[in-house]
């Protein structure tokens, strides 16, 4: 029709029409750049190689200086992305979080330390940690649901079911890998104010078996005395904690050592239900995506500074 122009067009489409326009038109443009294309993927390719071998090689050199920059990135990247896409569901979300970490964190951190702050710290990541898992398996499961074809039974559309999977999945793992994160730099900071804990060398304090040492309160206390009164697990080192302690050191701490002589825990041996073995699974996924969350947007954008420096579009 005269007088109509396509801008109007794509306005007056779906945000879904509108993409599939802009995708169309992507194909037609870059249509007989394919060595183009194949140079670009190689640059890829060698980049992603590259940076595993350095990220690899500063994981293992210097852990701490890794883990630290890593957990920033993830923290700020997202939230780059959050502004400019206009997520502010995400936003809303990613500020309660951390705001009520930061909370935990500066409680964490101070000295003396409270001997109730180990305690709320570890039920708080735990927290953190359960529900991550939840939200998490129900987006997968809500993303199976729609690939089998069930969202029809319930008319809904495969757009919405999809998205909302996604979505779930989504946040479950991202603040499952945080929660994790702050977590481990929350025991070291714990257990080094304590004393027993030294992972460089030797701790501070000795320890005694009536002293839980990741928490440093009394083991076994009496009916009148003031302290916890819950059960005990003793690692295969010999040393004894309190079970609630010492499951928060090792599954959300991400620790697998004994706090005090830092021999090596078995974590099959601690998981006495089978279904707790998937703890063990989900935390290793976990670790695994922080690599993807935090490095994976730098390396790309890497491979485009490169592109846009040989002149490749």
């Amino acid at each position: 029709m005269a007088g109509v122009h396509p801008q109007d067009d794509l306005l007056k489409m779906t945000h879904r029409e509108n993409w599939k326009v802009q995708h169309e038109r992507l194909h037609v443009k870059h249509r007989g750049h394919e060595a183009m294309h194949a140079e670009m993927v190689m640059i890829l390719v060698a980049t992603l190689v590259v940076a595993q071998i350095v990220l690899v090689q500063w994981k293992q050199r210097h852990h701490r200086s890794y883990n630290l920059v890593t957990l920033v990135q993830m923290w700020v990247v997202p939230l780059y992305f959050t502004i400019k896409l206009y997520w502010w569901r995400f936003l809303s979300m990613w500020s309660m979080f951390s705001v009520v970490t930061s909370y935990v964190i500066f409680r964490a951190t101070r000295k003396p330390l409270s001997c109730r702050t180990p305690r709320m710290v570890y039920k708080w990541f735990l927290l953190i940690y359960k529900l991550s898992y939840a939200v998490g398996v129900l987006g997968y499961l809500a993303i199976m649901f729609t690939m089998f074809g069930f969202n029809v039974f319930f008319r809904i559309k495969a757009e919405d079911s999809m998205d909302v999977g996604v979505i779930m999945l989504f946040y479950g793992l991202y603040y499952g890998v945080m929660g994790r994160d702050f977590a481990e730099i929350c025991s070291d900071y714990m257990a080094s104010t304590i004393g027993f804990y030294n992972k460089g060398g030797m701790p501070s304090r000795s320890l005694t078996n009536d002293i839980c040492a990741v928490c440093g309160q009394r083991i076994l206390v009496d009916v009148e005395e003031e302290g916890l009164i819950e059960d005990t697990y003793q690692l295969s080192c010999g040393h004894i904690f309190h079970e609630f302690c010492i499951r928060g050191w090792c599954i959300v701490g991400k620790k697998q050592t004994c706090p005090y002589c830092n021999e090596k825990v078995d974590l099959k041996r601690m998981m006495n239900n089978p279904w707790e073995k998937t703890h063990v699974l989900y935390g290793q996924l976990l670790d695994w995506l922080r690599y993807l969350v935090a490095w994976q947007p730098i390396i790309i954008g890497i491979v485009h500074g490169i592109n846009f420096s040989l002149g490749l579009e």
